[in-house]
Formats: C-alpha cells, structure tokens, sequence
C-alpha cells in the first residue's frame, strides 16, 4: 500500500496537470469574464462591455435581489460552482470574499484568476470597489462616470435636508433581524436625514431583536423592504405581527426596496434618490 506521503504527492501532481491543460491566460484588459457573486453582476454589467461577460451569477435575475435583473436576462446567467465556471473558460472570475471557500480553492488550483470583491459596507467603499472592478475590465472612464453619478445624488440628498431633527427609523427585516449603524444603508439613511436606530437596538453591524424590545423602544418609522404586510413566507410571519402592524401602520413604514442596497455600486444613485424622496415624505407629514 502506497504511504500517505506518496498519495498526496500524485494528487498535487494530477491537480497541477489539470491546471496546466486547462488553465486561460490572463488578458488586459480580460475577454471572458464570469461572476459568481451577485454584487459582481452588477458591477459588470455598468462597467465591462457586454461581450466581456461569458456569465452573470445563477443569482443575477433576480428581481427582489438584483437591481440589473432585467438586463442580466440578456446575458448568460448560470455561473455558481465551479464546473459551471470552467465550462465557460474564462481569463477572469469575479467572486465575493463569501463565495463558498471550496469553489474558490478549486478554480485558483486550476489556475484561473480569480479576484474577490469584500461587501461594500459604506458608499466610499463601495467607490473604492468600482475603481477597482473598472480597471479590471479595462473601463476606468466608465467607473469614474458612476463615481460622479454616486456624488450627484449624495449631493442632491445633502441639499434636500431640512435642518429639521431627524425622524428615527430602524430597519427590520426576515426573523427579525436589525441592521446596525455601521452598514452601508445606516450611511444612506443618515445621508437623506433619517437617523438609524439600529445602531442603538443591534450595534454596528446589526443582529435580531426581539419583538417586544422593538415595541418596547419604538422608533419614528419602521424601514421595510416590502410595502405588503402579510407574510409571503415563515421568514416573514414576525413582519406581519398584529402589535408590530398596530404599531407601525403602512404609514409609519419607510419602504426600501432590497434590490437597491444589497449591494452598493450601480443602485447607490437610485437607492439614495428614493430614499431622499421617502424622508421628504415622513418630514411633511410629521
């Protein structure tokens, strides 16, 4: 029976066989990209031209998700593991740092390049990430064009301010879960003149609060990412709880859809403009 040490050396010897016949040479700017993250999609679909992309995310048309689903239908849309990947044979892979770990692993041993992008928690980082993306494709100008369109509407939120106290929202979403104060949508809120509560209720980064803390320290509004209030699903029966729904009637809920902060990028402009439009609400009517 061969030894322990012999086996490991012939399957790193197989892997760097299968890498070497099948790996691609990185291009600038790249030709074939593929996404596995949703955030990707996005960016690529702004910033690449459209015969860069080989394949978009299975999660790419996804309209609750997505804020491109209905242009990501125009392009292959079924990238996840990774034989989904090789079979596309691309020169560049865009990947979340929360992709599973062992796709990941898997195309980096075949040799193809692989570049990970972190989960924009602030709108500068999210323009730190669009620089970045849009010198991978070979795009910069384009990425500089999305920065501007990013400052235009944080200018126009900061103009449309009141001077008035803020009105306080906490955003509460599936199971009961917060976002926190130090998240990119916080930032958005504070940028149009809505304060988190969230900070106060979950911390920083946010968790799930009980029902009765959150009626016990009610905030001005609730923040929601759905106007309905019956559940669609289980995940969704706590969002539709008659003290919450007494509590916070349709007119007391901020509505966001998710699709323009679940990542930051290219929904940023739209996401502050709606939600600027949705402070200037609550202020008249307060």
């Amino acid at each position: 029976m061969p030894s322990f040490v012999v086996v490991l050396g012939l399957l790193i010897a197989s892997i760097v066989v299968v890498a070497a016949e099948t790996a691609t040479v990185a291009e600038y700017p790249p030709r074939r990209i593929v996404s596995i993250n949703l955030c990707a999609d996005e960016l690529l679909i702004a910033l690449a031209d459209p015969d860069q992309i080989a394949s978009l995310s299975v999660y790419a048309t996804d309209p609750k998700l997505s804020y491109f689903a209905t242009e990501a239908a125009a392009f292959r849309h079924d990238a996840g593991e990774a034989e989904t990947v090789v079979e596309r044979e691309p020169d560049l892979v865009l990947a979340g740092r929360y992709t599973k770990r062992a796709t990941r692993d898997m195309l980096t041993a075949l040799g193809y390049p692989v570049e990970l992008l972190d989960p924009a928690r602030s709108i500068d980082e999210s323009i730190v990430q669009i620089r970045q993306v849009a010198s991978l494709v070979g795009h910069p100008d384009r990425g500089e064009a999305l920065v501007a369109e990013i400052d235009a509407a944080r200018t126009r939120a900061s103009a449309a301010l009141t001077g008035n106290a803020m009105p306080t929202a906490a955003v509460y979403q599936r199971r009961g879960y917060v976002t926190g104060g130090d998240t990119l949508t916080g930032e958005l809120m504070t940028a149009v003149g809505i304060a988190n509560a969230g900070g106060d209720l979950a911390g920083g980064r946010g968790g799930f609060v009980r029902l009765e803390r959150l009626i016990a320290e009610p905030p001005d509004y609730l923040l929601v990412t759905t106007p309905a209030i019956a559940p669609g699903d289980q995940g969704e029966a706590l969002l539709a709880h008659p003290a919450l729904a007494e509590l916070f009637p349709p007119d007391r809920r901020i509505l966001l859809p998710e699709r323009l902060t679940v990542c930051g990028g290219p929904s940023l402009p739209a996401a502050l403009d709606w939600l600027s439009k949705e402070a200037r609400r609550v202020m008249d009517e307060r």
